[in-house]
């Protein structure tokens, strides 16, 4: 069994374990509330009620029980995560267990930056397209330039990437997006879109999309601000136009909704719906019981949270870079190749 030197960050020390043939969760997604200030197209979350709430005492007992089960990365979502009151207490806590990051609209972000920007690492902003494409897309006109204004508040304090989905709506504007986060002086994401069922159904036609993702292993390679690997852009294409598929490792990555319930097997294929509340659970036993080899060929989404962990190889430390959580995280590239 190999084991790597302990990963010290803010102070907590991480013991990763590989090749012992374990399956743990080692990144964590929490949607917060399902509730948002915008209303986008290809989005299902928002059209579902909250029924409560946790608590900031619930959310420690669920922060807890992730850092004991091995969780070294925890990212915030929702909905809209500004919209909670109590943003900046959960945040807070967070940063004392995990390197935290979040996705949020950008609505409130300039106002709500300087609450919150000591306890985050890194922050994803929705934009999917020109201002007048993507306030289409969200519902919401003047969201584009809220989202502009939170970015270029928030980069002055902490790591930042505009979070863009492709999809039938803007498959064509993907060179302006890369011009736009060259111009604000961040990163681009870039998910492809989901056809979740009770949404609109705007997944980009194949062999539209086929020719995009080609441009952004191009772009990616000549040295655009891209975040996903080059093998991310390389893997969905394989798969979705070559038939060669990637082993999906859904096990690497835990979802936990707003009431607290883990999501299994993954985001999608169950539309966020979760069952088992995370504190009263044993995830390290429930890791090992569930089936996951069932989903190992889904490939059916290519949302990075997934995907690039699953690219990921514990026993090729060369692999790291731009692998795990967007490449935001260099400083655990490092404690891997000294272990």
């Amino acid at each position: 069994m190999a084991v790597l030197r302990p990963v010290v960050f803010r102070g907590v020390h991480y013991s990763l374990k590989t090749a012992n043939g374990k399956k743990l969760p080692l990144i964590a997604g929490h949607k917060l509330l399902y509730s948002c200030n915008l209303r986008c197209r290809m989005c299902p979350f928002w059209r579902r009620p909250d029924e409560k709430l946790l608590t900031v005492e619930e959310e420690v007992k669920m922060m807890d029980s992730l850092k004991k089960a091995g969780v070294v990365f925890m990212g915030f979502e929702g909905g809209e995560p500004l919209l909670r009151r109590d943003i900046a207490q959960i945040l807070m806590e967070s940063s004392k267990r995990f390197h935290t990051s979040m996705v949020t609209n950008g609505w409130l972000l300039k106002t709500k930056i300087h609450e919150i920007k000591d306890y985050l690492d890194f922050v994803f902003v929705s934009l999917d397209g020109p201002e007048e494409v993507h306030d289409k897309i969200r519902g919401i006109t003047g969201s584009f330039k809220r989202a502009v204004e939170g970015i270029i508040e928030a980069k002055e304090y902490l790591g930042v990437a505009i979070s863009h989905t492709i999809m039938s709506e803007n498959l064509d504007h993907i060179q302006e997006m890369v011009k736009l986060a060259q111009k604000l002086g961040v990163g681009l994401s870039v998910q492809v879109a989901y056809n979740y069922s009770t949404a609109e159904k705007l997944s980009p036609q194949k062999e539209r999309l086929r020719r995009t993702l080609e441009l952004l292993l191009q772009l990616k390679r000549r040295g655009a601000p891209i975040v996903e690997s080059e093998d991310y852009f390389q893997a969905i294409i394989n798969s979705w136009f070559n038939g060669v598929e990637w082993r999906c490792k859904p096990w690497l990555l835990i979802n936990i909704d707003p009431l607290g319930r883990i999501v299994l097997p993954c985001y999608v294929l169950n539309e966020y719906k979760g069952d088992n509340i995370v504190w009263q659970t044993d995830i390290q036993k429930l890791w090992q019981a569930y089936p996951w080899e069932k989903f190992e060929k889904c490939n059916k989404c290519a949302l990075a949270c997934y995907l690039e962990p699953s690219l990921f190889s514990w026993l090729n430390y060369s692999m790291v870079k731009d692998k795990i959580l967007h490449g935001i995280i260099s400083y655990i590239e490092n404690a891997f190749r000294s272990g």
